[in-house]
């Protein structure tokens, strides 16, 4: 789920926190780190518990309309389709994604009158309407309108933005990737698998990813000012106080990692730290983190301080 440039993010950040409190607390600040980290994956189930409950909640309608004291025709045969709809159903009674909402006690009962406008907004949507009245679906086009739901309903409602929002402001940092893992876990559900398939994990490698966090956090904050007093040295015509804070603190995780992650390549450092400036800094940043770095990596290989372990790192 989480990437290792997501992860290589999640640090910056944490970093950026733990040197506005002044640095004193370095098991503080990786505490704080791993809360973000956990954080990003109650969001995800937060947001596959919200098509559960729009699920339930058109289930509950239609036993609403069948308990009428007069009900119509309509009430008593009503389009089952969306109620029957077999990614739904696989989500619903999903093992898996059922414990993680027990065990977060998600319970979206305060916002049912939020669940009910979105759901009803949806109803009166073409697209649910085509779904609703068309040829019977495919598993494909079953697929098709939970994407819609979830895209058009779920995730632009600005009103379920401010209460995610309310929940952990950590949240809005995330809410992209989250959203966009949400939609692969959907468009990897089979019909012909137990409950569609398997949630995703958090990590790729879970024991090889904390430790990348845990030493790039540790080792950049610890020698916080070494790495300074390196990338100083190379800043010709430059003014440390003029340069981007973003630039400096990224830079100070590219010379911790090629010094101290053995199983990252450094072609791959430069290439990720660039790219998180494309995001996160200036539009020149990318440029000048590049000129900087490549500088430092050739020293620090003249002083043998670049130490790749494992195949195809020797020499990267």
């Amino acid at each position: 789920m989480l990437s290792r440039r997501h992860l290589r993010v999640k640090v910056m950040q944490a970093l950026f926190a733990y040197q506005r409190s002044g640095g004193a607390e370095l098991i503080l600040g990786e505490k704080l780190l791993n809360q973000s980290l956990t954080k990003i994956y109650d969001l995800y189930i937060h947001q596959l518990s919200l098509l559960t409950e729009v699920h339930s909640f058109a289930k509950r309608q239609i036993e609403d309309g069948k308990a009428k004291r007069m009900p119509t025709k309509e009430d008593l045969n009503p389009n089952m389709r969306f109620v029957e709809n077999r990614v739904l159903v696989q989500l619903e009674n999903h093992p898996q994604l059922d414990k993680h909402i027990a065990a977060r006690k998600i319970n979206w009962v305060e916002h049912s009158e939020l669940i009910r406008r979105i759901f009803t907004a949806f109803k009166e949507s073409a697209d649910f309407q085509n779904y609703m009245n068309g040829e019977v679906p495919t598993y494909k086009e079953e697929r098709r309108i939970i994407y819609k739901l979830y895209e058009d309903y779920l995730l632009e409602n600005e009103h379920l933005q401010s209460i995610f929002e309310e929940k952990s402001m950590l949240w809005m940092n995330d809410f992209d990737q989250v959203s966009d893992l949400v939609v692969r876990t959907i468009s990897d559900f089979k019909k012909d698998v137990d409950f569609g398939g398997t949630l995703a994990a958090m990590y790729k490698d879970e024991e090889e990813d904390r430790a990348f966090v845990k030493d790039l956090f540790r080792k950049t904050a610890t020698n916080n000012i070494e790495y300074q007093d390196m990338i100083e040295a190379k800043l010709v015509n430059w003014d440390l106080d003029r340069i981007a804070s973003t630039d400096i603190l990224l830079m100070k995780m590219a010379v911790s990692e090629f010094i101290n992650i053995s199983s990252v390549p450094t072609k791959v450092t430069m290439n990720e730290y660039i790219e998180i400036s494309k995001e996160y800094s200036t539009p020149k940043s990318k440029m000048f983190i590049n000129g900087i770095l490549d500088k430092l990596l050739i020293e620090l290989k003249e002083q043998g301080k670049i130490k790749k372990m494992g195949k195809g790192l020797i020499g990267n």
